[in-house]
């Protein structure tokens, strides 16, 4: 076939009919299946570009499908029609790598919109293979990867795995210096829309009073000072993902408009007299419980549930501590090139100081403490002695202000060194823009 293909699953035939035309007005191919053992077989002859499943079949259900698709052909997306309301449900199947869902009775514009971004991502994605599957991509320049092979950490990178192939938006929770932004970044680059762009956003650093214009972008002369069109961090992300760091800390004012942009899939730039379409999936994170939020009227509850539809959790370092050897020979290794010093790995004495540490800071925390350590070290390992931390069942790090201090001081010196350029010392240093931009604004740094 060299049209796409879509595959529809649903027992009731009146509803395969309505699905078929408004797929085949799109100019799409279709193929039909009425339960779970059709719909198999017709993935293993054509292998279609896309599978709408209802939820409930004769022979199963459209979790089924979804789980027979990850396991032997994960390039293929699927989304499931579930019955309205069942919300847990339609959540089981993202988690089970669901694409997205749509509630009956069908919006049909929706579901064309739904279609034509599947299949618009997964152009081209499919691979070599027999199970047809997509090589993994490289990360971008400059940027990590998740690192641990514990328990927990195999189990938060499997389900990275799953939601990577949905669209729903996904909440990263965890304690502060955890990793949620590598986490996002780690959902962006196993997505189908890895290809896009990957942008970063702490909703806490931007001024409330420049905080739609730097949403959604703004016309000349929409205020003063606009003296020229400006694009949004939404347009800035299109075909791409938008992560919303620290997203408690948006204002009401503007968790209204965030809202709407996100259930129209479309903004209005400030000035502007039409909405445009945007193409965005959204993940966002804080280190704030959102549901304290919620309850104490400061976040709304109609966002909260638009941005929660998956929880995910990132452990706390303290919870797989099998992992620090692993991550602190990293740090050391990233430090050690960037201040040109050659270190032969730590004492025992040293990484029995950072397994028993509380790490209340956690990956940041253990990052800052290996760069201490770097800078200053004089011998060929890392010892005890050259480490800021002590061993602590709980409670905050006692050396935390001296960290504090030296973390100001080298950011101090990364600013000076690139003239003010704050995207150039985030680099040097190894921060994302917006771990660069917190730390400035923490510090009260220019």
């Amino acid at each position: 076939m060299t049209e796409q293909c879509v595959l529809i699953i649903d027992d009731e035939p009146d509803i395969r009919e309505l699905l078929e035309i408004t797929l085949l007005r799109m100019g799409l191919d279709t193929l039909t299946a009425g339960n779970v053992e059709e719909a198999m077989v017709q993935i293993r002859e054509h292998q279609p570009d896309l599978c709408l499943t209802d939820m409930k079949l004769p022979d199963g259900n459209g979790i089924d499908i979804v789980r027979f698709l990850q396991q032997d052909y994960p390039q293929i997306p699927v989304a499931v029609i579930t019955a309205y309301g069942s919300m847990d449900t339609a959540v089981e199947a993202l988690k089970a790598g669901a694409y997205d869902f749509v509630s009956k009775p069908v919006d049909l514009p929706k579901l064309r919109d739904l279609v034509h971004t599947a299949l618009q991502l997964n152009h081209g994605s499919h691979g070599e293979g027999p199970a047809g599957t997509r090589p993994e991509p490289e990360p971008d320049a400059g940027s990590e990867r998740i690192l641990g092979s514990s328990e927990a950490m195999r189990v938060l990178k499997n389900t990275i795995g799953k939601l990577a192939r949905s669209q729903a938006p996904v909440y990263i929770h965890g304690e502060s210096g955890s990793g949620k932004e590598l986490v996002a970044h780690e959902i962006h680059l196993q997505s189908p829309r890895h290809k896009g762009p990957f942008i970063p956003v702490n909703c806490g650093a931007i001024p409330e009073n420049l905080m739609e214009s730097e949403f959604f972008g703004h016309k000349k002369g929409s205020f003063t000072g606009a003296v020229s069109d400006k694009e949004g961090l939404f347009q800035a992300a299109s075909k791409g993902t938008l992560f919303l760091d620290e997203v408690a800390d948006l204002p009401l004012t503007m968790q209204v408009k965030l809202l709407r942009a996100i259930q129209e899939r479309a903004i209005k730039p400030v000035g502007g007299l039409e909405e445009m379409p945007v193409d965005v999936r959204i993940l966002s994170a804080t280190h704030k419980s959102l549901e304290h939020e919620v309850a104490a009227g400061h976040f709304r509850q109609d966002l909260y549930y638009r941005l929660n539809v998956i929880k995910l959790k990132v452990p706390p370092l303290r919870e797989r501590r099998e992992d620090i050897p692993v991550l602190a020979a990293h740090f050391l290794g990233r430090h050690g090139r960037r201040y040109r010093k050659d270190f032969n790995g730590f004492t025992d004495d040293a990484l029995q100081a950072l397994l028993q540490y509380a790490w209340p800071g956690n990956v940041r925390e253990l990052d800052h403490v290996v760069e201490r350590a770097v800078l200053l070290g004089g011998g060929r390992r890392i010892a005890a002695a050259d480490l800021a931390c002590r061993p602590a069942p709980a409670g905050p790090a006692p050396d935390a202000l001296s960290l504090e201090a030296m973390e100001r001081l080298l950011i101090q010196k990364a600013m000076e060194r690139c003239g003010g350029n704050a995207e150039a010392a985030a680099a040097a240093l190894g921060l994302s823009r917006s771990a660069m931009y917190r730390r400035l604004q923490k510090h009260r740094l220019p």
